[in-house]
Formats: C-alpha cells, structure tokens, sequence
C-alpha cells in the first residue's frame, strides 16, 4: 500500500533566464540545478511551467497572422473576446463545453476540459509592438519523457519529470497547479482493493498524485512575476508503476457533466 511521506522539500531554482524558441531547454535545466547545487537522485522530481516549455517548442503565434472564421466571430460576440483568440482556441480544440461572456471551456485537441485551450498572452514577449499568443507544448507526456531521458544520462539515475500548468475547476474557485505532462513516476494511483484503517476494502478511491506534486510546487513557482518555472523535489516516494499524465483525463463516457 502507499504510504504517505513524513517530510518533502521543495527548492524553486534561483536565476533561471528567460527561454526563447528553440533554447535547449534540458541543458539549461542541467546548468540551473548545478549553479543552484543540486545534483539529481533517484525518486527526484523536477517540475516545469508550462510556459517554459512551449516557449522552447517555439509554439508562439502571432495574432495578426490569425484570420477568425465566421463561427469564430460569432462565439467571440457572445464570448466578448478576440475573434483571433477565438480561433486559435478552436483549432486547438475538439469541442466547445460552454460559453458565455467572458468564458470559454473547450475540450483540447489532447483531451483537457480547460479555459481558452490553455492558450495565454501573459508573461510572453510582444516584441516589436504585436501582439503573440502562446500555445500549450505539442505533446507534454512527450517532452517530459525526453528532458527525463536527459537527466536520467547526465546523473545515472531515475528522476520524475512533470509540466505543470494553472487550470481552475468545476465547483470551486480559483486555479491550482495540474500536471499538463509526466515521465518516471505514477500519475494515477490506484487504491481500490486496499485496506482502509479498518480493513475494509476501497473501492474507487484514487490519487491524482502527479496533480498534487504540480499543487504543491505551484506554491513556490508563483502565478505572476516570480520567474521561478523551475521546481526541484525531494524525498517523495511511491511503490506504483509509472503511467504519463495523460492518464488523468477522464474518460467521456464517465463524465456527468457534458
């Protein structure tokens, strides 16, 4: 059975420069962690906004490339917003959820139920006075699985690696860290089967632990300015096989509320 840990640190790493397209976003990861002294272990967990990685992936778009399609205008008018905007989230999407002004919920082209496809203009360069909208990374689950493959040859090791994102949620306010991405740790376990502190046998609990590892370095990587996008963690350990983040996406069939 999974036991919980008595202590975990957690250490956002100092001085991480800004990333551009293109940037080898593993080797400068490799520099931050020695230059902050940390040398990985096994069971260690590095956590990356998301922002950094679709920065390196180069998913930039520039708005005045965008032309909205006639149902993009009509969901901007309803939705109050850039009919450019709304097109990029449509095109990153396989679905509309719900709208209403000021809101967009879509299904993403990766199976997310999120606000505007994840697709955000803050904390971006709009160089030369235009205006650049930042996609989500081509494929989280495998970007994470190559920065681990990096880290694990340069330390001889197996590390964790997760992408973590903000995404609010159904019920309650506000927005926490989620896990976007994930390689070399369980993102779902399961605890059906295991005894409670009575024995008696669970039956659907399950731990969404890859989102409460982004939960917590959230605290530390800030939601605005910090520019702290990279967290380290230590001394968290688990006994469950590893599966990639994509495994915490409910399926359709199982979801009342669409």
């Amino acid at each position: 059975m999974q036991k919980p840990d008595a202590s975990i640190r957690l250490t956002a790493l100092d001085g991480f420069p800004m990333i551009a397209p293109g940037d080898d976003l593993a080797a400068i990861i490799l520099d931050s962690l020695e230059q902050n002294g940390i040398r990985l272990e096994g069971g260690d967990v590095v956590v990356l906004a998301q922002k950094i990685v679709s920065k390196a992936e180069g998913r930039f778009v520039r708005l005045a490339d965008v032309t909205p399609s006639a149902r993009a205008l009509e969901i901007a008018r309803e939705t109050r917003k850039d009919g450019r905007m709304v097109e990029l989230i449509l095109s990153e999407s396989k679905a509309v959820i719900a709208q209403k002004p000021g809101v967009l919920i879509v299904e993403h082209r990766l199976g997310y139920i999120m606000a505007n496809a994840g697709i955000d203009q803050s904390n971006i360069d709009h160089a030369d006075g235009q205006e650049y909208a930042l996609l989500l990374p081509e494929n989280p689950d495998e970007s994470c699985r190559q920065l681990k493959e990096r880290f694990d040859a340069r330390f001889g090791t197996h590390v964790g690696v997760l992408i973590n994102d903000s995404f609010g949620r159904p019920w309650r306010l506000g927005v926490t860290g989620v896990a976007l991405g994930a390689a070399g740790l369980p993102s779902l376990i399961s605890l059906i089967g295991e005894p409670d502190l009575y024995g008696r046998s669970m039956r659907v609990s399950e731990i969404a632990f890859a989102d409460e590892i982004a939960a917590a370095a959230s605290l530390i990587m800030g939601q605005t300015d910090a520019g702290k996008p990279i967290v380290h963690l230590r001394g968290l350990r688990w006994n469950s096989p590893d599966n990639a983040a994509d495994a915490l996406i409910r399926p359709k069939h199982q979801d009342l509320f669409r």
